[in-house]
């Protein structure tokens, strides 16, 4: 009788520890409920003013486990793509920035199929928060629904420069 209520202890507060573990991690599951939720909560997971500590646990959470982020970029003028894991993205980041930095969403096409989706979502950055824009581009995330949330299984981004315009039907709303 004593061993089963010690195992029936030990389960419900492992339960209740991981529960209150999942509350620091994002501050509700308006956050990843909904892929408009998931995404903001990602854009403004990654902004802040300069000196200002991200909150990189809780950017963390959305993403799900062996989940890439890949930069396609550029090298001497021939396509080429960067893909990282999350944790090699996040450690090139770091915790703070020198420099403010605002990456906000300007439009979003969404398809979805069952429990996958696919969202292109232009996106411009500035420095300060209403500061000139310094840079666009369009993310590309694919998504998965289980659990009752979203999870990001992949983003990938391209910048916007004279060679690559984004198209009229991407820009903003």
């Amino acid at each position: 009788m004593k061993i089963d209520l010690i195992s029936i202890f030990l389960l419900f507060s492992s339960v209740i520890i991981a529960q209150e573990a999942q509350k620091k991690v994002y501050s509700s599951p308006d956050d990843v409920g909904t892929l408009s939720g998931i995404i903001a909560t990602a854009y403004d997971g990654i902004s802040g003013e300069a000196g200002t500590s991200r909150q990189l646990e809780k950017m963390r959470s959305l993403y799900a486990p062996n989940a890439i982020i890949s930069k396609n970029t550029r090298i001497e003028g021939k396509p080429s793509r960067e893909v990282l894991t999350l944790e090699e993205f996040y450690s090139g980041t770091g915790d703070f920035r020198e420099s403010g930095f605002f990456e906000e969403e300007v439009n979003r096409e969404v398809r979805i199929f069952g429990t996958m989706a696919h969202v292109w979502s232009t996106f411009q950055i500035r420095h300060t928060k209403n500061g000139p824009i310094t840079r666009r581009g369009i993310n590309s995330m694919q998504l998965h629904f289980k659990n009752d949330r979203w999870w990001i299984l992949s983003w990938s981004w391209d910048a916007e420069s004279e060679e690559n315009k984004i198209p009229a039907s991407f820009d903003s709303y």
